[in-house]
C-alpha cells in the first residue's frame, strides 16, 4: 500500500505530509516496511517494463 493516499485518523492530514508526531511515525515505518511502499503505482508499472524489456533483450541476444 503506498502512504500518499492514507490520512493520518489523529489529525486528519496525509500521512505523506507528516504533520503531526502520529503521521511522521508511521510515514516510517511505511518507508522501513517495504521499499516498494514508498513508489506510486505508475512508477512500478515503469520499473515492471523497463525489466520486460531487459529480458527480452537479454533473450534476443543469446539466439
Amino acid at each position: 500500500m503506498t502512504y500518499d493516499r492514507l490520512v493520518c485518523a489523529n489529525c486528519a492530514a496525509p500521512v505523506s505530509e507528516g504533520r503531526c508526531p502520529v503521521c511522521r511515525a508511521n510515514r516510517e515505518r511505511l518507508q522501513q516496511e517495504n521499499f516498494f511502499a514508498g513508489l506510486n503505482p505508475l512508477a512500478l508499472v515503469a520499473l515492471l517494463v523497463v525489466l520486460i524489456a531487459a529480458a527480452a533483450l537479454l533473450a534476443h541476444q543469446t539466439v
